[in-house]
């Protein structure tokens, strides 16, 4: 999906309409994400009908209100207006967090070509490696709303971003992903583990041994006295 825009400048539907020029600004924006590319028009009536349906939709999946983090999700709207005041008419009705081609950008009409959009509305979902996720997914967000992100997740197989657990976090310091397998499989020692000594008699004396909890092996011998578990 990175590649597919690179070199270009991506707008923000915001009030100051702030660019995203650099390629490292691209990259950050689009890596590991979902995009959806919302070819439409505000002539169109069934855009209009359809905007704030898709307004809602990506609403709930990425606006802190609704969710605890957002979705690893970018909607980009291709506009096929016949005029530029049309596009910046029909912005107003997009969701604020989404981005656009200025209206001036041949690369519009050069994505439409590539999708081979042919009516509109249409939303092509493509996977962060810019294959097709879905060739239009209109139909899906009017019957399933936010619940069919789910599907594509699965399908793109994004890594999430969160994948470890508070608990594979070492002193503010992460774990490798396979940590965690690898102490189960290899049975990694805890540098505190448990030990437990019993008493057993060798040559008529008693003597203590320490011996491992988790897999009993024996450690050695320890000099003492008769102290011990019984």
């Amino acid at each position: 999906m990175v590649d597919l825009f690179l070199g270009k400048v991506l707008v923000k539907n915001n009030k100051d309409k702030d660019e995203l020029d650099t390629e490292r600004e691209i990259v950050l924006r689009l890596q590991n994400r979902i995009l959806m590319l919302f070819f439409g028009s505000g002539e169109c009536e069934k855009c209009q009908e359809f905007a704030p349906t898709l307004k809602e939709f990506y609403k709930k999946l990425t606006d802190e209100f609704y969710v605890e983090r957002s979705a690893q999700l970018v909607l980009l709207y291709i506009s096929l207006d016949s005029s530029e005041e049309q596009q910046e008419k029909f912005l107003k009705e997009l969701p604020k967090r989404c981005l656009f081609l200025a209206y001036e950008d041949p690369y519009r009409q050069e994505l439409s070509v590539m999708f081979e959009v042919q009516d509109l509305p249409r939303v092509v979902v493509l996977r962060p490696d810019c294959s097709v996720l879905t060739p239009d997914a209109v139909e899906e967000i009017y019957k399933l709303g936010p619940d069919c992100y789910r599907n594509w997740q699965e399908g793109a197989e994004l890594i999430d971003r969160n994948f470890m657990m508070n608990e594979e976090f070492d002193e503010g310091k992460m774990r490798s992903m396979t940590d965690p397998i690898r102490r189960v499989k290899y049975k990694v020692e805890d540098k505190k583990k448990k030990k437990k000594k019993k008493k057993k008699k060798k040559d008529g004396v008693s003597v203590e041994e320490e011996e491992d909890d988790e897999d009993g092996e024996e450690d050695g011998n320890d000099g003492g006295g008769g102290g011990g578990w019984g």
